[in-house]
């Protein structure tokens, strides 16, 4: 169900190097989520990083939407940059297992798989 990497990179190359290829790809980084910074600047003692950066396709969102409205909750895809006991990883909830919980159109399993293999790609470049 989970993806994830373990890269030699820091932190902060991992998540620039992770927004290039996503940008490379042929999706665009809709926000990033500094959970880290959020959750220090409302005093939670968290010594660990994490960007959540959430991304999109725009014809692969229509496609899924188009076929019910109420996978939105399901967008934009979600992949992370993490630190976690002196470690850097990059990973992803996938997203063909994500939807398979939510819909048995043949139609929706073969976006998903498509944007799952572009997201991992992202996932392995910027590793």
């Amino acid at each position: 169900m989970y993806y994830v990497v373990k890269t030699e990179k820091s932190f902060e190359q991992a998540s620039a190097d992770l927004e290039s290829e996503v940008k490379n790809l042929g999706f665009g980084v809709l926000h990033i989520h500094d959970l880290g910074q959020t959750l220090r600047s409302k005093g939670v003692d968290f010594g660990e990083n994490c960007k959540v950066f959430e991304v999109c396709n725009p014809k692969q969102a229509a496609k899924v939407l188009s076929v019910d409205m109420r996978l939105n909750m399901a967008l934009p895809c979600r992949i992370s940059v993490f630190t976690e006991k002196g470690s850097t990883k990059i990973g992803l909830i996938k997203p063909a297992q994500m939807l398979a919980g939510l819909s048995d159109d043949p139609m929706l399993a073969e976006v998903a798989n498509e944007v799952e293999e572009k997201t991992i790609q992202m996932i392995n470049n910027a590793k």
